[in-house]
């Protein structure tokens, strides 16, 4: 038995035993990229954090076989020696494959390929009685389209074959400025279009001025053209140097970016809820001080110190999808009621290539004129201090995307009701899908990404050192302290990598 099958088969009996005590567990993956809380409690876990092997690169059929826990910089460098790339790569390189595919992750390459579950040909998978299967389109149909987006509320997935694209050694990416939302989705379905666009996004610096980027992959570099990078530490953050190229200039600025810095152009600064930190800590926000503090600016360090310091309650931090015809109007919204810019945009084709028709819990309730199209909002920044009026401006946004007929990825903090979440999924289906995997007695999708508000104050009223302590959380900057020190000392949290940009550029350079 090869250590893949005998890893598996001990994590097979493993949850055999859960389910013969009909003992609900959660999945341990060592790392997360969900703005939820998230605790560590052996006895309930099913630990897959060693699960993180790319097993084989298929160059002929162009597919990777892979453990769900690689995280995409791993990936990215397996395939890129083979002049390959996964088609849709989710731009914080310590997002795992395995969450990708069962959280749901649309990125800048997504408005042709679909969201990244829809580049997964195939699944090995534990069902939640321990048996072990393979699912796809062709075989356990129903389990292989069930999976996507479950949150491991079917079983535990522990294998994946992922599609493959060539590779090229440069995106060519041009920055269009733009002065209102109806001109952006115009370029938008411009690019959309062209056969020659292969990554798509945009980002909003205020409600009348923005920037859509272009990109082709590319593997010479034209004269005139100069090459720009982003994953050193003396490098521009990404969103601060395409707000300074659409300043400078009203006319489009096109650029060549190293494949690898472009895929994770965004990691270091997280986006731009990285330059919040230095409001919090009252830190000059400059190019001296992102340098030196470089290590800390990282997405992995990131999200390790905003779990531990507490922040995540504080700040909002939600992707929502919104059909075109509908964009302005929740551009208006988010402009009168949230307040903070930059806001991220990028287009999703909601099928994506392999799949004609949406499946899975990304599908929501079927609807033959849903649009193919939606168009990404990331809405990151601070929220309200207390915490009511904090989770009413989160409940207010939810019914507004519901309004616009849109759909909210569920990585992050969902305020929904369970009638109100269930009226935009389809219960019915993924009950009986769950009687199936023999998986009722395992958390629902709802109890995994809710936030129970009500449990949250029972806690805080339990006793006098639980009130004691979540009072204190909240002075400033306790929290944010203990996080950040946290997040320097306990490495092993990260699973710390950085990709080999230089050696993959290297070898990309050398064989185009």
């Amino acid at each position: 038995m090869d250590p893949h099958d005998e890893a598996v088969s001990l994590l097979a009996s493993q949850v055999k035993q859960f389910y013969d005590r009909k003992s609900p567990f959660r999945i341990y993956h060592g790392s997360t990229n969900s703005t939820r809380q998230y605790l560590y409690l052996p006895d309930n876990m099913i630990d897959t954090s060693k699960l993180s092997n790319v097993l084989h690169i298929d160059t002929q059929n162009k597919v990777a076989l892979v453990e769900p826990n690689v995280p995409m910089d791993k990936l990215v460098e397996a395939t890129m020696p083979h002049r390959l790339v996964p088609p849709v790569v989710m731009e914080f390189p310590g997002i795992t494959v395995g969450g990708g595919f069962a959280g749901t992750s649309g990125e800048s390459s997504s408005f042709r390929h679909g969201f990244f579950e829809r580049t997964v040909n195939s699944i090995e998978i534990i069902l939640a009685d321990g048996k072990i299967i393979k699912a796809s389109a062709s075989e356990n149909s129903d389990i292989f389209y069930g999976a996507a987006s479950s949150f491991g509320t079917l079983g535990v997935t522990t294998l994946l074959e992922i599609q493959l694209i060539d590779a090229k050694s440069y995106v060519e990416l041009t920055y269009y400025p733009v002065s209102s939302i109806q001109v952006a989705v115009e370029k938008i379905e411009q690019a959309t279009a062209d056969s020659s666009t292969d990554y798509l996004d945009g980002i909003f610096f205020a409600k009348d001025r923005g920037v859509i980027c272009i990109g082709r992959l590319k593997d010479s570099v034209d004269d005139g053209i100069r090459i720009q990078r982003f994953t050193r530490a003396t490098d521009p953050w990404f969103y601060l140097h395409a707000k300074k190229l659409i300043g400078k200039s009203s006319s489009p600025v096109t650029e060549a970016i190293p494949l690898v810095d472009y895929l994770f152009r965004y990691d270091r600064g997280g986006f731009w809820v990285g330059a919040y930190a230095f409001q919090y800590f009252i830190t000059p926000f400059n190019r001296i001080t992102r340098w030196a503090l470089d290590s800390y600016l990282h997405t992995r360090v990131m999200y390790h110190a905003l779990h531990k310091s507490g922040l995540a309650k504080s700040y909002i931090v939600q992707d929502v999808a919104i059909p075109y015809e509908g964009a302005a109007e929740f551009l208006e919204y988010l402009d009168e009621v949230f307040g903070h810019y930059p806001i991220w945009l990028c287009p999703l084709h909601r099928s994506g290539k392999s799949e004609p028709t949406p499946r899975g819990l990304t599908a929501l309730r079927p609807d033959p004129n849903a649009p193919t199209m939606l168009l990404n909002f990331g809405v990151w920044g601070p929220g309200p201090t207390k915490r009511q009026a904090f989770v009413r401006i989160n409940r207010k946004l939810e019914h507004k995307v519901h309004e616009l007929k849109g759909q909210k990825c569920l990585y992050a903090h969902a305020y929904y009701t369970e009638d109100e979440f269930w009226a935009i999924y389809d219960k019915n289906e993924y009950d009986l899908l769950r009687q199936k995997c023999n998986a009722t007695y395992l958390p629902s999708i709802y109890d995994k990404v809710k936030v129970d508000v009500e449990a949250e104050e029972r806690a805080t009223k339990a006793s006098w050192v639980s009130w004691t302590s979540a009072t204190l959380w909240n002075i400033w900057p306790l929290g944010g302290i203990y996080g950040a020190l946290h997040a320097s000392f306990r490495r092993e949290y990260l699973k710390g990598r950085q990709p080999k940009c230089g050696l993959l550029i290297t070898l990309c350079q050398n064989q185009g």
